[in-house]
């Protein structure tokens, strides 16, 4: 079935990138943001730039919102929560749902409410995109790397896929798609978690013997060990190719926690490293670095001004 209406919860960094990607596509009206009604009364009247320009893809709120073929999730980890709300009026017998939420856990959540049969698997990376204030600006848009899950039924991942060409979304259909979503938490894991505690960016934590590069290694090198203990196949070149990745990246530029840390917001920690603890202990495997950006990270959420 033609995907033909999307809709994104999300309006931050990742969801303002591909939503006007796919707006500048598809034309108007097949594209809007979608919040719950108090998030929206929180942000009416205001105006989000992408590249300087306004956006122009609509937002409305949640009790306004009808079914759509397309749901893309791209918040934070911890609003989820609400979100699974939200989607109650977004998601009809026919509509598909995509998780760009990081982690490996997310997507689970959301087919306890609505069934594996039209979600599919995915992952966005290697985009640069920064959201401060009401400003995002990138330059590279990275690619959504998306496949079935086990209970995902046949023909909705063609259906996605030929969205997002239309859309011009770069994307990729992944034949092991959990092999991938695991690669991307060890990347994760290592760039958000290191430039959030060290207040860093793509080029410091790609520096060549430095703390900020050493700890970025560990950290990932011991996602790779928990990945292999839960029988996802990550390897070494993984982790070269994701460090290659950050190397590539505007080395001004940074991740979502280090910009978590400007805005004050929580952050999703408990996906990365709070994650990789849980099944270490599991495993009876040693995550010293994983343990100390956790408690880090923590120590600084918890001086956060209460937004």
């Amino acid at each position: 079935m033609a995907i033909e209406r999307v809709a994104i919860i999300g309006r931050g960094a990742v969801g303002l990138l591909y939503g006007t990607i796919a707006e500048k596509n598809l034309g108007p009206g097949a594209v809007q943001y979608v919040m719950d009604d108090a998030r929206f009364a929180r942000h009416a009247g205001e105006t989000v730039t992408v590249n300087g320009e306004p956006c122009r893809v609509p937002t409305v709120p949640a009790s306004e919102a009808t079914p759509v073929d397309l749901v893309i999730l791209a918040i934070k980890a911890p609003g989820l929560p609400v979100a699974l709300d939200t989607m109650e009026r977004l998601v009809g017998p026919h509509t598909a749902i995509a998780s760009l939420i990081n982690g490996v856990t997310s997507e689970e959540r959301i087919a306890e409410r609505f069934g594996w049969g039209r979600t599919v698997l995915s992952v966005a990376q290697g985009m640069d995109a920064v959201f401060i204030g009401t400003d995002m600006t990138y330059s590279h848009p990275g690619e959504i790397r998306f496949g079935a899950a086990p209970g995902t039924a046949a023909g909705v991942v063609e259906d996605v896929a030929d969205l997002y060409a239309r859309a011009g979304i770069p994307h990729v259909v992944e034949a092991d798609i959990r092999h991938r979503m695991w690669t991307k938490l060890m990347l994760n894991v290592g760039i958000n978690q290191v430039c959030m505690v060290y207040g860093g960016t793509y080029g410091s934590a790609s520096e060549p013997g430095s703390e900020q590069n050493r700890c970025f290694v560990a950290a990932m090198r011991e996602a790779l060990a928990v990945a292999r203990a839960e029988g996802v196949g990550v390897t070494e070149g993984d982790l070269a190719q994701m460090a290659q990745l950050v190397a590539s990246l505007d080395p001004a530029g940074m991740p979502s926690m280090a910009q978590d840390r400007i805005n004050e917001k929580p952050t999703e920690v408990e996906e990365f490293s709070g994650t990789i603890c849980r099944l270490a202990e599991r495993h009876g495997l040693l995550v010293p670095t994983n343990q100390w950006l956790y408690r880090r990270i923590c120590e600084l959420e918890a001086g956060f001004r209460t937004r």
